[in-house]
């Protein structure tokens, strides 16, 4: 007898969401206040010596909340000890627009940097969108306070993370470069689940902690406006079933789960679906 469990993906505090998701705004939140001057003149950058930009491939002991905040002032560490993210870019911050400078802290800055970080992500660990829909690696991002970049600082660090939790992060070990290019790469970050994704006990963990289900196949959507919840619904049955049948000792007998997006989660951006089958 075939069981299946479909639900829409609970919605979490918006936050460890863009985070667990490795997601960026849709632009529609609030904007940040963006500096410009009274005049149409460039405006000249300040002559006080800037926050020189981080060290690429340098590690950090960061902690959940730490990985949430826009700015860090945490000390580097040994790439070999113990340490729970990685820098893998350093970029340029663009903040003049037709002669006018930006506030860090921009909406328009800080969409420069969810977009840049995620997209360099996949050139670091490698392996297909896929792959990284369905591993635990995610890329956090940080720019220079607004004091550093009134002092000059015009850079942004992208960071690997990996997710172990809820609310936690896992320790960083080996080499990360094309990971999931590698079988056993992403075996190692592979995305599970407690229970099934129906269920209220359900978190997502790494597969080497204890687990019950593993997140299987993706399910696209095209970009654009949310499709609505029976939309979104409607569209994971036939994959997840065929995902859950082909991984499944009796073809005629299994379980298999869809995880879809939600509204939020969509204007998060995440969209597409998750499959998920026993594990």
């Amino acid at each position: 007898m075939l069981r299946r469990r479909a639900a829409l993906t609970r919605l979490l505090p918006v936050l460890v969401l863009s985070l667990i998701l490795g997601a960026c705004t849709d632009g529609s939140s609030p904007k940040s206040p963006e500096a410009a001057p009274s005049s149409s003149a460039p405006v000249e950058r300040p002559s006080a010596t800037p926050v020189p930009a981080p060290e690429d491939r340098a590690c950090y002991r960061l902690a959940f909340e730490d990985a949430l905040a826009p700015t860090t002032a945490a000390a580097t560490t040994a790439c070999d000890g113990k340490h729970t993210s990685m820098t893998f870019a350093v970029g340029t911050l663009d903040t003049l627009v037709d002669g006018h400078l930006l506030a860090v802290d921009s909406q328009r800055v800080m969409d420069q940097v969810a977009e840049a970080c995620p997209a360099r992500l996949s050139d670091f660990v490698g392996g297909t969108l896929r792959d990284r829909r369905l591993s635990m690696l995610r890329a956090v991002w940080f720019t220079p306070t607004v004091e550093q970049s009134d002092a000059g600082a015009d850079w942004f660090r992208c960071d690997v993370i990996a997710v172990a939790g809820q609310d936690a992060l896992a320790p960083l070990t080996g080499r990360l470069s094309g990971v999931l290019a590698q079988p056993e790469g992403r075996e190692r970050w592979a995305m599970c689940g407690t229970d099934d994704p129906d269920s209220p006990d359900f978190e997502r963990v790494l597969c080497s902690q204890p687990h019950s289900w593993r997140a299987i196949e993706v399910v696209p959507f095209e970009d654009g406006r949310y499709p609505g919840v029976e939309a979104v619904r409607e569209a994971g049955q036939t994959p997840c079933e065929d995902a859950g049948r082909s991984v499944a000792d009796d073809a005629l007998n299994f379980q298999w789960g869809y995880e879809g997006p939600s509204k939020e989660q969509w204007a998060a951006g995440q969209t597409y679906g998750r499959c998920w089958a026993p594990d």
